[in-house]
């Protein structure tokens, strides 16, 4: 079985840089029905990064891996996480991992890798949108309506048409919100463009 984290930090504790174990996919995929043993694992393109192996019992699941701190010794870890079930409206039940961290125990749908699995705040993560500048965000934002459009990617093209069967409303409206949030964008971007344009100019300064 491959080692989990394999030793590697990151400098920025957001939940995108870490193995997430996310109990509504194990549940798509009938794998929280006790007496089950098997791998979970994480890829990057083709390659596995971490992997881990999950028994199921009764009402809970036991973890198995290998995990190392700052390149020091591997260290095999075995633990228990309890399970919880919640109804849902339509019928049928929700799966949910309770927090295996010293003194949590939050009802959590996913967990994120450390030395243990745990929840988001006892990992002390932020979400990858929490990182982001104003600029950042309103790239973001204006894609996302762009795609929603069904336009070209990216703020650099130009307008698409109308989505068929769009309501003339609707799209006015996403478009005038598309066109706030390209504008906060790329007023944004020329700022950056000016104050890297000044930064250099201060550390080349001009020669007669």
């Amino acid at each position: 079985m491959g080692g989990y984290n394999g030793g590697q930090r990151s400098s920025k504790p957001c939940t995108s840089n870490m193995r997430a174990l996310d109990v509504r996919r194990l549940a798509r995929a009938g794998r929280l029905k006790p007496g089950q043993s098997f791998g979970w694992s994480w890829t990057r393109g083709s390659s596995v990064v971490a992997s881990i192996n999950i028994c199921t019992g009764a009402g809970n699941v036991t973890l198995s891996y290998r995990n190392r701190t700052n390149e020091g010794e591997w260290k095999e870890m075995n633990y228990a996480v309890r399970l919880t079930w919640t109804p849902c409206n339509y019928g049928g039940e929700r799966a949910w991992w309770l927090c295996p961290a010293d003194g949590c125990g939050r009802r959590v749908a996913v967990l994120f890798g450390g030395k243990v699995f745990a929840c988001r705040r006892c990992q002390r993560l932020v979400y990858a949108s929490q990182r982001e500048s104003e600029n950042d965000r309103a790239i973001r934002r204006a894609d996302t309506l762009r795609r929603q459009l069904g336009w070209v990617p990216g703020i650099a093209h130009g307008d698409g048409e109308k989505p068929k069967g769009m309501h003339w409303k609707t799209y006015n409206r996403m478009r005038m919100d598309y066109y706030a949030q390209s504008n906060r964008a790329f007023a944004g971007l020329a700022e950056q463009m000016g104050l890297t344009t000044a930064r250099l100019a201060s550390i080349n300064p001009k020669t007669d």
